[in-house]
This record gives C-alpha cells, sequence and structure tokens, in this order.
C-alpha cells in the first residue's frame, strides 16, 4: 500500500470521525482499493488514545460494510453475469477474479458469504456472484452483518493492543493476504480441475429412440 493511501485513510478517519469509518468500509465492501487491515486498526488506535469508543467504531464499520456488501450484490443481481464482465474493468473487476469468486461461492454455498470476510481479495467481490446467484437478500444481509462485525471487532481490538504501533498489522497483514489469496486460487483451480475430470468419467447418457 503506498503511502499517500494510507495518509488519505488516516485523514478521513481524523476529519470525519465514525462517519470517515462508515464511508472507508463501504468502499472496502465494494471493489475499491480500501483495505479494512488499514482502516479499522487505526480506529482502534484511537479508541486506545481515548478519541473514539469501541462498539461505536465496529458499528461504523460494519454498517459501511453491509451497506457497500449490498450495492455489490445490487449490481450482479441487477447487472448479471454480462455485465460485469463488459464493464468490470472500470471499476478494479476482471474476469479472472470474478471466476475466482463464482467458484469459491458455488463451492461453500451461502457460507461463503460468512467465510469471505475474513479472506483478502475474495471479501471485496464475494457480493457480486451472490448477487448474480440471486441468493436471498435477507439471508445475504444476515451472514454478511455477522461475518463483518466479528472481522472489524478483531481488527478494532488488535489496533487498541498494538496503540501506536497499529500500522504494524498492515505490513504482516500483506504478506499473509498474499499467502492466502494464493491458496484459494489454487484450491479453485483443484476443484475445477475435480469437477472436469468427474464430468469427463461420466458415461454419456444413451439417447432416446423414437
Amino acid at each position: 500500500m503506498t503511502e499517500y493511501l494510507l495518509n488519505f485513510f488516516v485523514s478521513t478517519i481524523n476529519a470525519g470521525g465514525y462517519m470517515g469509518i462508515f464511508f472507508l468500509m463501504i468502499l472496502e465492501s465494494m471493489i475499491f482499493p480500501v483495505p479494512s487491515e488499514a482502516v479499522m486498526p487505526f480506529a482502534g488506535f484511537l479508541w486506545f488514545s481515548g478519541g473514539m469508543s469501541f462498539w461505536p467504531i465496529v458499528l461504523a464499520g460494519t454498517a459501511g460494510s453491509i451497506a457497500g456488501s449490498l450495492a455489490s450484490y445490487a449490481i450482479g443481481f441487477y447487472g448479471g453475469r454480462a455485465f460485469i464482465l463488459r464493464y468490470g474493468n472500470y471499476f478494479f473487476l476482471n474476469e479472472k477474479h470474478l471466476l475466482m469468486t463464482e467458484l469459491f461461492f458455488n463451492r461453500f454455498g451461502n457460507k461463503a458469504i460468512f467465510i469471505s470476510r475474513f479472506i483478502p481479495v475474495v471479501r471485496h467481490l464475494i457480493s457480486i456472484p451472490a448477487g448474480i446467484g440471486e441468493m436471498p437478500l435477507m439471508r445475504f444481509t444476515l451472514y454478511t452483518t455477522i461475518g463483518a462485525s466479528m472481522w472489524n471487532s478483531f481488527l478494532a481490538y488488535v489496533g487498541y493492543v498494538l496503540g501506536s504501533n497499529w500500522g504494524e498489522i498492515k505490513k504482516y497483514s500483506e504478506s499473509v493476504d498474499i499467502f492466502i489469496a494464493l491458496g484459494i486460487i489454487a484450491y479453485c483451480g483443484y476443484w475445477l480441475y475435480r469437477q472436469y475430470r468427474r464430468s469427463r468419467s461420466q458415461p454419456d447418457q444413451p439417447k432416446e429412440r423414437n
């Protein structure tokens, strides 16, 4: 992450307070390059220094996560796969990313919405295939709320514990994020290969005679 972006996140929270957290987490839960690992720990540091309180931090972050996720869900629901493939490059989404999240969603079903909150890259995109697949909105919102509240609480608490060293979490999380993302890609590739082998091994169904 560039120093410019990090300064932008810090300035937004310093200027906007809880609304700044809400705004940044809307972007984080859509498809913009705003990592929650940079937003919520700084808010946790402000809790440590007495400038903010824990529960309003979590509430603002989770509300932003829900709002951003619902916006992405609507894009998938109303735009469909064809819209994403055609215009995705304009908002940082390409076919490879879409395929990866679709495989993840198809593999884990509705639980993918909850699980993805703890996984880099996937959490930014998973709402789109949920919308494309027309996952029930109430169920989608429930899984998003539970996962986002847990993840945001954890990051805020880590920022509180680290205090003035809150920025250290981003340094280490980037390496972990890359490792996890590569693992997900490898797993999705393996699952896709198994599905292909399974379809190839199934005998052709005999055609019905008139």
